[in-house]
């Protein structure tokens, strides 16, 4: 199954639900399964940012996120190239969908950056050890 490892607190928001769009520099071609690998750094500025969310889940500190382990596993739908946003009012535009809102502040959504819709993402009841890698990887269940 391909992978991607992404940065705490952003592959738990992922995999809790909370984040439908995964930002990154570059496309992929790529359209099927893929595994949510939480990498071994925590930006705890960012958790701080986000803490009301991981409240309402029950999680209180950037320590208690898991690192080093695939957390989740979605479906990587499309990849929408962005257009334009307007930080003013938390709105991003792509060739697709208009991004807003919570979805809008929990990435980075500047012009000629990617938005790797996800959608089906089922959280793994239990954190599988893993090393990750840079760009899609390959990771064997």
């Amino acid at each position: 199954m391909k992978a991607i490892t992404i940065t705490q607190p952003w592959a738990s928001l992922i995999a809790l639900g909370e984040k439908q769009f995964e930002t990154r520099g570059w496309s992929t071609s790529y359209r099927g399964k893929i595994a949510i690998h939480a990498g071994k750094k925590v930006n705890e500025e960012a958790f701080e940012d986000f803490k009301a969310i991981f409240k309402r889940h029950g999680i209180t500190s950037a320590k208690e996120l898991l690192t080093g382990a695939v957390i989740a596993t979605a479906n990587l739908v499309e990849c929408h190239k962005v257009t334009n946003e307007d930080h003013e009012n938390d709105i991003a535009m792509t060739d697709g969908p208009k991004i807003s809102g919570q979805e809008y502040r929990v990435g980075d959504y500047s012009p000629n950056r990617y938005a790797w819709e996800l959608d089906s993402v089922q959280h793994l009841p239990k954190p599988i050890p893993a090393k990750g890698k840079l760009s899609l990887w390959e990771w064997e269940e």
